[in-house]
């Protein structure tokens, strides 16, 4: 799952963005909103953690883009007024959900990852196929019921393709999905970690290449 965190406090976005990316989520940050405009034009997300009262562009003005451009990005506005008539008027705007500061981080992870279910087809918390299990809420992973520890990329790899259901996954899909917009997609960071990921699965092998194409968990 891929976060755009608009935030125009630098320390809050920051740290919003590393918490997120301890859940093995991809997190992009912005600190206005024209930014903010400019990352949702180029990069496809999931959701937008969107800060009400953002600088050079509000964040009403950039949830209006966001709905009037027909994005399927979710959109969780956050801001200092929790009153109801602010609360009303935010969702009033089309955000999908609205969370008052200061907040639990627990609450916005779990708000987070519940849009992020929205954002694309329905998948259960527990995505299981080929003998693994994997719980997205306890972020733990088994395979014929054996604990198999992950990296975050690892983990988030992996989540992609059971997703997937047993289509082919791209490693340009994985790339837009499982890491920000800082990482170079020539890298090869999706192939080391494929290896990784089967090194850790073990044998026999459960993650297939298709030449040309991507990846599948058949």
């Amino acid at each position: 799952m891929r976060i755009l965190v608009a935030e125009d406090e630098v320390v809050l976005a920051d740290a919003i963005a590393e918490g997120l990316r301890l859940q093995s989520l991809a997190v992009d940050t912005a600190y206005d909103g024209d930014a903010a405009l400019q990352r949702l034009a180029v990069n496809s997300y999931d959701v937008l953690v969107l800060d009400r009262d953002l600088p050079v562009v509000h964040g009403d003005d950039v949830c209006r883009a966001v709905v009037g451009s027909g994005s399927p990005v979710r959109v969780l506005m956050l801001t200092a007024s929790g009153g109801l008539a602010d609360r009303v008027a935010g969702l009033g705007l089309g955000a999908d959900d609205y969370l008052p500061k200061p907040f639990a981080f627990v609450e916005l992870i779990a708000r987070v990852r519940a849009l992020g279910r929205r954002a694309r087809p329905a998948a259960p918390p527990v995505l299981e196929r080929a003998g693994l299990r994997l719980d997205t809420t306890r972020r733990q992973v088994y395979r014929d019921g054996h604990h198999v520890a992950l990296s975050r990329k690892e983990f988030a790899v992996l989540e992609e393709l059971l997703r997937a259901d047993g289509a082919v996954v791209s490693s340009e899909q994985l790339l837009e999905k499982a890491w920000d917009e800082h990482t170079d997609p020539f890298t090869g960071v999706v192939r080391v970690t494929i290896l990784n990921l089967r090194r850790k699965l073990g044998p026999p092998q459960v993650v297939t290449t298709v030449t040309g194409v991507g990846y599948q968990i058949p």
